[in-house]
């Protein structure tokens, strides 16, 4: 195995805590016949250990040892592999190389653990490659990566040669990506300034718009704007404002369900970390991706002032946004910064500062979303309407006449109208109903 890694040209710069050259170094003290069989055992349930970790993290299932070699070829990012998510595999010496690397994978896929297993008493080896994991929650690990993951695994296995794993391989970069920008959906920004990066949220909400009841032309609106943006035409930043619990976070968190295999990603990111905007637009403006950068429930209060980073990104530097990212934020206040009637009076009785300019400088925010989207609260009928329909989804065994007076007085006591409080009214039924169910 050691002399076959030794032959890696375009792979060789795999992640620094992979297990393959710690393996292979043990495989190699087992082949020179000197080694302590108790010392060279530890070694290897210390690498197992490891392997186990990864496979628990991504929810790896049946051969994990195949698992692992497929979860390194798709994260690993190379200019060969950052090249064929943007076009595909495509003619060029590397290819040779590329290939060569991807029959000493294929090797790797064939290795036979048995004479070290035999030679150690041991079956370690055999059990990986023939795992049963334990059944778990899929908010417990990736479900998004471990599909993918298994999916390729499986393919690879039963390739050929190298040429056919090269195939599979460009096949999967140029639908997903490479690296954690390839295999995550989202992403939140840990560090600051030259620390600044993208750290993937390993379980996203699982919404669709299919989910959300109500608001259908502020849907379609959001729609049409993101589906130009993914297509490459000419598209708005968005700005999502109105009543608390309307659907307006929802509404965006449901855009990267539906468009992650168009290659939209998502980036949360909070106000006070709006310094790092700029670093964090340098990582991801030359990646074939198109990104959202996501901001919900956004406001000033007057004497906060990281809203002119935003704006210096959106419009206003040097360098224009990038053509890949846009930026989508709800808000429940439609101005977005704190305004007083003092904003109003034209001029102070100090110096004789224009009032007026302070305000055109908090209302030139907003007005850097091209796009603006009204979320309003809904009337008790709509209500009712929302009601019935998450109450006929979700199993809820109750009569109309019922559901609707429960509903409105639930409603009275928890926020008012809003989809948000229908949601959490058919949460309590749910909970009273399986309560009884129970006890049966």
């Amino acid at each position: 195995m050691y002399k076959e890694l030794a032959k890696l040209v375009v792979y060789r710069n795999l992640e620094e805590d992979n297990l393959l050259f710690p393996l292979a170094e043990l495989i190699r003290t087992f082949s020179s016949g000197s080694y302590d069989k108790a010392d060279l055992l530890g070694r290897v349930y210390s690498q197992i250990h490891k392997l186990l970790d990864v496979a628990t993290r991504y929810g790896f299932d049946r051969n994990l040892w195949h698992n692992y070699l497929t979860y390194l070829l798709i994260s690993t990012e190379t200019p060969f592999s950052i090249t064929c998510e943007k076009v595909g595999a495509c003619e060029g010496t590397v290819n040779n190389l590329v290939k060569n690397d991807f029959d000493v994978f294929k090797k790797l896929f064939d290795y036979d653990f048995s004479p070290l297993e035999k030679a150690l008493d041991t079956d370690v080896f055999s059990l990986i490659e023939n795992y049963r994991s334990v059944a778990k929650k899929k908010s417990r690990y990736n479900e998004n990566i471990s599909e993918k993951v298994r999916t390729l695994s499986a393919a690879i296995a039963n390739a050929k040669d190298g040429e056919e794993i090269y195939r599979l391989v460009t096949d999967f970069y140029k639908a997903y990506g490479v690296g954690k920008l390839g295999l995550n959906k989202a992403f939140r920004i840990a560090g600051s300034g030259e620390e600044a990066c993208l750290v993937p949220i390993a379980n996203t909400s699982k919404l669709t718009f299919a989910d959300l009841v109500g608001y259908e032309w502020q849907k379609a609106e959001l729609i049409a704007n993101t589906e130009a943006f993914i297509a490459g035409r000419p598209a708005n930043n968005v700005l999502l404002f109105g009543d608390m619990g309307t659907g307006k976070s929802s509404s965006i968190k449901a855009l990267i369900n539906q468009y992650y295999d168009a290659g939209l990603r998502m980036i949360e990111i909070y106000k006070h970390q709006f310094k790092e905007l700029s670093a964090v637009v340098s990582q991801i403006k030359s990646r074939n991706y198109r990104f959202i950068i996501y901001m919900d429930d956004l406001s000033f209060e007057e004497f906060e002032t990281d809203y002119k980073y935003l704006k210096a990104i959106i419009e206003g530097g040097l360098e224009i946004q990038p053509d890949n990212i846009l930026i989508y934020a709800t808000s429940n206040r439609r101005h977005l910064i704190n305004e007083t009637w003092k904003d109003r009076q034209d001029v102070t009785n100090e110096g004789g500062i224009h009032k007026s300019d302070n305000m055109q400088e908090k209302l030139s925010l907003v007005n850097r979303f091209g796009c603006t989207i009204y979320y309003g609260q809904p009337d008790q009928q709509e209500y009712f309407r929302i009601v019935d329909t998450l109450a006929q989804r979700q199993g809820v065994k109750l009569a109309e006449e019922e559901l609707h007076r429960e509903a409105k007085r639930w409603e009275l006591h928890h926020g008012g109208l809003s989809g948000r409080t229908a949601q959490q009214f058919i949460n309590y039924l749910l909970g009273r109903q399986k309560e009884t169910e129970d006890l049966l």
